[in-house]
């Protein structure tokens, strides 16, 4: 009997061997998974942060106008994602599912003029903090048309996000211009759009290349419109190649690849940190005042979207 329970013994931790090797390995996988999410993320939240500072401190300093910055941006942009796409970096899962359309790109190219018109009048963290309460505002709102009913702490929390950006635009002497945070609620709004639009696609980076490249064309017509105030200097230009090429381009294909190995509340409450980077960067870069207006209300929109996101799920 003690020989036969020596040799089951003798049988069975070969396979626990096994089997404590596989969780081993499986550890070490997420643990590498894990750290490759964050730093992914990291990098994508300053790249965001970054284009609203190289986007402020191109046009405050009136280094570049408002349209010479889209093109260029948008151009340098489709021209890194292109060369990606073309060098195997970005591959292709079928070219069907793998292409963006035209309304993507006109919701991207919507984005991206007004983003640069609005930031000729508001400041960095000021313009950032509407952005993404707009952005994550469109998210919700959409979701709530398309049948979700919200529950308490997200109708709460809805409130208390309109109620900020309320305080914030309210007439005053700390009040940014209503024409520009109207141009970056719109600007938020598209990109609202073009990020729901582009959920379910099966390589977003590849889709975000085609979509970078469609909007060209409306590119072309900004210009054309812009010709007589074109202004376009050599620091304007690389301020707007370094948004489009790095910050943007790069930035886009960074959060994509970290996305899949976020939950749907995560990534949204992480874009949450993007206008409080911004505002500090704001601060320490381009000098610009940290209003009390500004911080009071940044706490009831981030906290209020923070607050609806966390209730809906």
């Amino acid at each position: 009997m003690p020989e036969e329970v020596s040799m089951k013994t003798l049988s069975i931790l070969p396979n626990q061997n096994i089997c404590l090797q596989s969780k081993a390995h499986f550890m070490r996988h997420a643990n590498c998974a894990g750290l490759r999410t964050a730093i992914y993320t990291s990098f994508a939240m300053v790249a965001f942060a970054a284009n609203s500072i190289l986007c402020r401190k191109a046009l405050g300093s009136a280094a570049i106008d408002p349209a010479g910055f889209t093109a260029l941006r948008l151009a340098s942009g489709a021209l890194v994602l292109g060369v990606l796409v073309l060098s195997g970096a970005i591959r292709r899962s079928g070219a069907a599912r793998s292409s963006g359309s035209w309304v993507s790109a006109a919701m991207l190219f919507l984005y991206a003029v007004a983003f640069s018109f609005a930031f000729v009048r508001l400041q960095a963290g000021t313009g950032a903090l509407i952005l993404f309460g707009a952005v994550q505002a469109t998210m919700i709102l959409t979701a709530i048309l398309r049948g979700e009913r919200p529950g308490l702490l997200e109708c709460i929390g809805l409130a208390a996000a309109l109620a900020g950006l309320a305080y914030l635009v309210l007439p005053g002497l700390q009040a940014p211009s209503l024409q520009g945070a109207l141009l970056m609620a719109a600007a938020g709004t598209a990109w609202g759009v073009y990020t729901l639009r582009g959920r379910g696609a099966v390589n977003p980076a590849a889709v975000t290349a085609d979509n970078f490249i469609r909007s060209l064309p409306f590119v072309l017509i900004v210009v054309l419109l812009s010709l007589q105030k074109v202004n376009i200097s050599a620091p304007g230009a690389l301020l707007a190649v370094v948004s489009g090429g790095l910050t943007s381009a790069l930035g886009y294909v960074v959060w994509y690849a970290a996305l899949p190995n976020l939950s749907t509340t995560r990534a949204a409450l992480v874009q949450l940190v993007v206008p409080v980077l911004a505002a500090g960067a704001g601060v320490l870069v381009l000098s610009e005042p940290l209003s009390l207006r500004l911080v009071l209300s940044a706490g009831l929109i981030l906290g209020g979207i923070a607050l609806a996101i966390t209730g809906r799920h």
